[in-house]
């Protein structure tokens, strides 16, 4: 059986969570590149500059999971939706934990010299694909009977059939 269309208030609430998306993006990219408004006031990567590209990341992630879980309309979950769903959860702390490595004493750097190395880029990426993944899988699929429907029928008699009905 396929989703219900959306009405115009969960329509209303996919733009504004895409919105949401959209902000968090702009707020993730001046976190990562704060030069881009001339906002980098130092050589190294402060805890500001972290929280704020992981605020960005979060904002990204939660606009997404909001709005797909709209889209989904009362779908009910499949293995691979909740796979999804905790990717998207894993995938942010994999990020926040690589971001705040030095911060939180896991890092091989103390407070006075801190530096973003290499391995901390390694993690956040890895943290961002997790996520992005997440998403896809989150992501509303047709459901199988209808896909099969629409294989097993080249004619189309079902879409004629369902004309008809209407019409008729």
């Amino acid at each position: 059986m396929p989703n219900p269309p959306l009405s115009r208030f969960q329509a209303f609430w996919v733009r504004i969570w895409m919105s949401s998306v959209l902000i968090g993006l702009f707020l993730f990219v001046i976190g990562i590149y704060p030069n881009l408004i001339h906002m980098d006031r130092s050589p190294v990567v402060g805890f500001v500059q972290v929280g704020v590209w992981l605020f960005g990341l979060a904002m990204i992630l939660f606009g997404a999971y909001a709005a797909l879980h709209i889209l989904r309309n009362k779908l009910a979950l499949s293995l691979r939706a909740e796979i999804g769903e905790r990717l998207i959860a894993t995938g942010y702390v994999v990020a926040a934990a690589a971001s705040l490595a030095d911060f939180i004493g896991i890092g091989s750097h103390e407070i006075p010299d801190l530096i973003f190395g290499p391995i901390q880029i390694i993690g956040l990426i890895v943290g961002i694909v997790t996520a992005l993944i997440g998403i896809g899988l989150y992501w509303p699929r047709r459901h199988p009977q209808q896909a099969q429907t629409i294989e097993t029928d080249p004619t189309n008699h079902l879409e004629k059939k369902e004309e008809m009905e209407r019409e008729g």
